[in-house]
């Protein structure tokens, strides 16, 4: 999808490599939303100037759907000229994981070559969200809805009623399986999606963190998908077995790769020990 696409009324889809990342814009009467700045200074500035090219006028806000590097680390671009938006549980999670992973990247860039570490400044949201909020655009009502620990502790959704739209990170993925990366929930995962999808309708758009437009149903799939790495790791944890026994035994109950399972388990039986 290399330009914009209109997927609902006055909302624009972008989906940009590396990482296949959603990006969207939210066009009300007086303001134009923006939801995730991508993984560096660069990469928001290219969003900005694909923003601009649409005629819509300048970008007034922006939405971070959680902490991690490929949806934030562009937000110094937009610290000057934008209102921020973001959960309020963002500059903890800066400071115990992004910043240690930023500096490890910038001290070696040659480990990722794709990427461009080198004028990364973490930006913290100027407004933190730690309750349901509305945005009044003009004409258009969008809101912000903080969610429990799941994909992270900072998952901010965006919906947007009147275009029976959802923005919700990297709670559903489409163009990959759910990732259990730093500071997951992997058992309170499921319960999010669950309370998420009571509240869509047959028929609402969902944009995912990655990949194409989904539906309630496919949000539905995915909650009972990770419903099964919770319930598995749970069981497996009072039985007091081996992390290889679980992550075998899911991997052929779930599909998911052993990769993405072991960071799942170690992160679930951490949470469960009490020594995360």
């Amino acid at each position: 999808m290399p330009l914009w696409t209109e997927i609902a009324d006055r909302i624009y889809l972008r989906r940009y490599d590396p990482l296949d990342i959603s990006v969207a814009l939210i066009r009300g009467d007086n303001d134009l939303v923006l939801v995730d700045t991508r993984c560096n200074p660069r990469e928001a500035e290219e969003i900005r100037a694909d923003a601009t090219a649409l005629g819509f006028g300048d970008i007034t806000r922006v939405v971070n759907t959680h902490a991690h590097y490929d949806h934030s680390f562009g937000n110094s671009v937009f610290a000057g000229s934008a209102v921020l938006y973001g959960h309020a549980g963002i500059p903890a999670h800066f400071a115990t994981f992004e910043a240690p992973r930023l500096a490890d990247w910038q001290s070696d860039p040659a480990a990722q070559p794709q990427y461009d570490w080198r004028d990364v400044t973490l930006t913290v949201p100027s407004v933190l969200v730690d309750e349901d909020t509305e945005l009044d655009l003009g004409n258009r009502i969008v809101r912000l809805l903080p969610l429990g620990p799941g994909h992270t502790d900072t998952d901010l959704v965006v919906h947007i009623p009147d275009a029976h739209t959802w923005i919700v990170g990297d709670v559903i993925e489409e163009s990959g399986p759910p990732m259990y990366g730093s500071g997951s929930f992997p058992l309170d995962w499921p319960d999010q999606v669950l309370a998420l999808s009571s509240g869509m309708r047959d028929g609402d758009v969902v944009i995912p963190g990655h990949g194409a437009p989904v539906d309630r149903n496919f949000v539905e799939r995915q909650e009972r998908s990770l419903r099964k790495v919770a319930d598995g790791i749970r069981e497996s944890f009072a039985r007091s077995e081996p992390l290889e026994l679980v992550i075998d035994r899911l991997a052929g109950a779930t599909g998911l790769a052993e990769s993405i399972l072991e960071a799942a388990v170690y992160r679930g039986y951490t949470l469960l020990a009490g020594t995360a």
